[in-house]
């Protein structure tokens, strides 16, 4: 959960940052924003019931991808920014759904892991939605 979160407020950061389309900053805010509280949120409860965020080869792989995509988007400004951003933004938000669903919430044991990965997703659906409007606003 934790690196998913973390991603998108590292991208959401770069797009508020660097965008100069108010809704691409906007929606990046929104992503710093949200899933800090979210990853604050889900941290702090499995902190109470003493389950660890663990370090995967899963998690690795997504905190590397989130990387290489920040560091290709710092290459790019204006419109081919904006574009990719949110191009990114909804491949993300599907990866994330796909894998909550398919993979995190089938193997979760623990009731606070399930209940957090339930709102992290609830998050990202809303996300994905929005960015998807977003993405079809944008010129091609």
């Amino acid at each position: 959960m934790r690196v998913l979160n973390l991603g998108e407020v590292r991208e959401g950061e770069l797009a508020r940052d660097k965008s100069t389309n108010a809704t691409i900053r906007d929606f990046g805010s929104m992503m710093v924003n949200e899933h800090t509280s979210q990853n604050n949120t889900a941290e702090a409860a499995l902190l109470r019931v003493d389950v660890a965020s663990e370090d995967t080869s899963l998690s690795r792989q997504i905190d590397a991808t989130s990387g290489a995509a920040t560091d290709r988007l710092r290459g790019l400004t204006g419109a081919a920014f904006d574009r990719m951003y949110i191009d990114r933004e909804v491949d993300a938000h599907q990866y994330a759904l796909n894998l909550i669903d398919k993979t995190l919430t089938a193997n979760a044991r623990k009731r606070v892991v399930k209940e957090q990965l339930a709102n992290l997703r609830k998050l990202v659906d809303a996300h994905l939605g929005r960015a998807k409007q977003i993405q079809a606003s944008l010129p091609r």
